[in-house]
This record gives C-alpha cells, structure tokens and sequence, in this order.
C-alpha cells in the first residue's frame, strides 16, 4: 500500500471546537504533496463570536468570514478533496474534535475517516525537547513556516509524516502505526476514538 493521507489543520474563533474559521488540507500520494486546498468558515450561528486570544493567534476576524460560507456549505468540497483518506493531524483529537463538533452545531454527518496524530508519531521518531509543531517540522527539515496558518500547519504535519515513514520504512499509513505504536482511530458517527487494527 503506497503512503496515501490528507493532513489537515483547522483555526478556530473561540474556545469552543464548534467554531471552526479557517481549514487547511494537504494531499499526499505515494509520499508526495500532490494538492493542497485552503479557506475560511463561518462558523455556525451562536459558535461565531471570535475572542481577542484567537484572533491574536491565527490573525483571522469576523469580517474576513463575513461572505465565507457555513461549514454545511462547505462539507462536500472537504469530503470530496479527502476521498477516503487516512487524516493527519499534529495533536489530532482537536483538529478531529473541530471535525465533529462543527458537523454537530452545522447539522449535518461528521465524515468517516480513520485517522493518525503526527504529534504522536513525531515522538516515536525524534529526540526533541519540545514535540510541539514548529519543532517537529524543523525535525522533519520543514522550516520557516507561518505556525497557525491552516495551511503552513497542514504542510508542516504532512512533512512530519512523510519524514517519519521514510526513517521507519513505513510504506503504508498502517504501517506507519504498527511500526510507531501510534494508534489508529475513526472519526465519525458511532466510530470516533475507537482503535483499530492496523
């Protein structure tokens, strides 16, 4: 099985997961960043109030999601650019927590994936003193990038990944756990935090 996910990353307007503001996605096939996409969401009615604490982190406000469609709008494009894909993401429950929870609040399914953390990965992979993103990505040779762009950040996990599976021989995303001990999980309806198999 070739080395196939989407990495992912979202931003959100305030404390709570439901709020969701901006989304980055990185496609890689057989090892290779083959596509990337990136936009803003408004958030759902009565998730939509951004906190000064947010803004100053990814640098997005109300006004630029202003004419940005509803994450119910905006699902199909993100189900249709992930496909069936393994997702990634650098300390994955609160990206896949963002997942469900704007799914829930935006009424509509949370999308069925499995899915890897690359934090945890990361930490089977290198000696670091600290795990968070910048300084694994700098681990994995991806350096000065813009951390809390939802983009950069998708980028940055999706070279973590592709480092750690070539220091593992991992030719496969299963793979990749079974050899790291990382735990695959399944978001998604009834799914979500259950571990497979690898």
């Amino acid at each position: 099985m070739p080395l196939n996910f989407t990495a992912i990353d979202f931003e959100t307007a305030n404390n709570s997961a439901a709020s969701a503001c901006s989304v980055g996605m990185v496609k890689v096939r057989d090892g290779e960043v083959v596509d990337s996409a990136y936009w803003l969401i408004k958030p759902p009615i009565g998730y939509d109030s951004f906190l000064e604490w947010n803004v100053r982190i990814h640098g997005i406000m109300a006004a630029d999601v202003v004419d940005a469609p509803f994450w119910s709008e905006q699902l199909h494009d993100f189900t249709s650019f992930t496909e069936n894909d393994v997702l990634v993401a650098h300390n994955a429950s609160f990206d896949m927590g963002v997942i469900d929870s704007v799914s829930r609040a935006s009424f509509v399914p949370t999308p069925v994936h499995d899915y890897l953390c690359s934090l945890q990965i990361a930490r089977k992979t290198y000696h670091l003193d600290s795990y968070r993103l910048p300084s694994a990505a700098m681990a994995a040779g991806f350096e000065d990038f813009e951390h809390h762009n939802a983009l950069a950040d998708a980028q940055a996990c999706a070279a973590i990944i592709v480092h750690a599976a070539r220091r593992h021989g991992a030719d496969s995303m299963h793979e990749l756990a079974e050899l790291t001990g990382a735990r695959m999980k399944r978001l998604g309806a009834l799914a979500a935090d259950v571990p497979l198999s690898a």
